[in-house]
């Protein structure tokens, strides 16, 4: 009998840990990887030094993406830092359009 109560709660115990590690594909997550995507393709651009109006816009649209996800997940560091980046590289992308 004790045995068998033993499993039984190992067994709850590992369903439970289950649950918790299962992904959720909400809107915070395709928005996550989208701007990663966005991000590391601004990289590679930078990185070549070939496209640098194009790595501003990418920057800047990968960051405004975390900026959003900062705002849905109420995290202040994410929110700071990406809606910091989105000043700076928005102003230098109004830079370039306007001929500065």
């Amino acid at each position: 009998m004790k045995l068998k109560e033993i499993r039984s709660k190992k067994k709850k115990q590992i369903e439970k840990r289950l649950e918790k590690a299962w992904l959720e594909f909400d809107l915070s997550w395709w928005v996550k990887w989208a701007s990663s995507l966005i991000l590391l393709t601004a990289m590679i651009l930078r990185g070549g030094q070939a496209y640098p109006f194009a790595d501003l816009v990418l920057s800047t649209l990968g960051c405004a993406g975390w900026l959003a996800v900062g705002v849905m997940w109420k995290d202040r560091a994410l929110i700071i830092l990406n809606a910091a980046a989105v000043v700076i590289l928005a102003s230098g992308v109004v830079r370039v359009l306007a001929g500065v």
